[in-house]
C-alpha cells in the first residue's frame, strides 16, 4: 500500500495523547503503517555509556494528518550532461 505521508512532509496529529501536536516525518515503516514524528511521543531510554537518551517513538499512520507534503530534491543537471557528452562522443 502507497503511503501519502513521507519522510520530510510536515503532520499533525489527530488522535491520542499528543493530539494538536504538529512536527516533521522523520521516518515511515510502510509494513507496520507507522510513522516517527519529530517531537511526538519522546521517549527516555538510560544507557551506561550515553547516559539519558531521548527518542521519537512511532505512533499509527492514521494518528496523523498530512499539512504540508515533503519537498522534492532537485535531479542534478551533471548527470544528464555527463550521459549526453558521453553518447555524443562515442
Amino acid at each position: 500500500m502507497k503511503l501519502k505521508v513521507t519522510k520530510g512532509a510536515t503532520v499533525e496529529v489527530i488522535a491520542g495523547s499528543e493530539k494538536g501536536k504538529r512536527g516533521v516525518v522523520l521516518d515511515v515503516d510502510s509494513t507496520k503503517l507507522r510513522v516517527r514524528v519529530q517531537g511526538v511521543k519522546v521517549q527516555t531510554k538510560h544507557s551506561k555509556k550515553d547516559g539519558l537518551q531521548k527518542n521519537e517513538g512511532f505512533i499509527d499512520y492514521s494518528n496523523v494528518k498530512l499539512v504540508e507534503k515533503a519537498a522534492k530534491k532537485e535531479k542534478t543537471a551533471a548527470k544528464k550532461t555527463k550521459a549526453k557528452s558521453a553518447s555524443k562522443s562515442a
